[in-house]
């Protein structure tokens, strides 16, 4: 199967480009807009047909999206576009070549309403700004398309790569003497190469088939930012640092986050029989590579 790879130079595009090197019947072409990769302008539905067309894409991995969740208050229509009209264009391609997309969505599509249990997947979206309910448009798009697809709901990401709350905790930590850390907030940190590497076995293990729909996947556990930060200081050695914790109303933003975004994964691990790793564990490995890149 030929398998086209939006966003490859994201978190989650560059594990992508990682776990592939594994494929032993499958294609992989990498797009970005960044020199390096194939060029793919998701927001152009003739140009994803012509690019499909050329290279027999029966499988596309969207990876793409605008994620500066702040940033997306202000920027204007490129987030909708980004999040939810590209989307849906991969998704019509897809749907008239018979062919599967699979998408990552967020947890942020929720946060307006309270809660205290593992969000499933038809619990009704309720985002609280401008990301998540674009991000939930671009859902519901691919839902009307009628094409094959496997929307991957996810949170908290981080990697060896690209910009990531683990990597900032990292430097923090090691240079300054204190840190405060908001601890009312809620959820489940998730390794972009865990995340990829659910993916392949789905598509690689030719998983999908009449399974259309929403899941849910990070990793195991429960934890808040706070505890979070607390956990990378100790693996990476950054024990100098005095991390506090503190309420969201200290960091005023623009947007209201979900106070708790915890995901529950029973949907995916019953369907595809998808491997979840604990949080802690798949943070050691993170930073211990990390740190041998230093």
């Amino acid at each position: 199967m030929n398998i086209l790879v939006t966003g490859a130079n994201g978190q989650l595009g560059n594990e992508m480009q990682l776990v592939s090197k594994l494929s032993k019947t499958d294609s992989y072409t990498f797009t970005d807009v960044c020199e390096g990769y194939q060029k793919l302008d998701i927001t152009n539905l003739d140009e994803i047909r012509r690019v499909v067309a050329e290279g027999n894409i029966q499988c596309i991995i969207n990876c793409a999206a605008w994620t500066n969740v702040d940033k997306a208050e202000t920027a204007g229509p490129i987030v909708e576009t980004l999040n939810a009209t590209a989307p849906g264009y991969l998704a019509q391609a897809m749907k008239e070549v018979g062919g599967l997309l699979v998408h990552i969505s967020t947890d942020y599509v929720f946060g307006g309403d309270p809660y205290n249990t593992p969000c499933r997947e038809e619990q009704k979206g309720t985002p609280t700004g401008v990301y998540g309910l674009t991000k939930l448009h671009g859902e519901q798009l691919i839902e009307a398309s009628g094409a094959n697809h496997i929307i991957i709901r996810t949170a908290w990401l981080y990697s060896e790569f690209g910009h990531n709350f683990v990597k900032t905790m990292m430097q923090l930590t090691a240079t300054k003497p204190q840190l405060k850390v908001v601890f009312d907030q809620t959820g489940t940190p998730t390794y972009a190469g865990d995340l990829a590497q659910a993916i392949f076995d789905i598509v690689e293990g030719r998983k999908f088939e009449n399974h259309s729909g929403v899941y849910h996947f990070s990793n195991e556990g429960v934890t808040s930012w706070y505890d979070f930060t607390k956990k990378i200081a100790e693996l990476a050695g950054n024990t100098a640092c005095d991390i506090q914790p503190c309420h969201s109303d200290e960091f005023p933003s623009p947007v209201k986050r979900p106070a708790y975004s915890v995901l529950d994964k029973t949907k995916i691990k019953q369907t595809f029989g998808t491997n979840v790793p604990y949080w802690e564990d798949s943070l050691k490995k993170c930073v211990a590579a990390l740190l041998k890149q230093q």
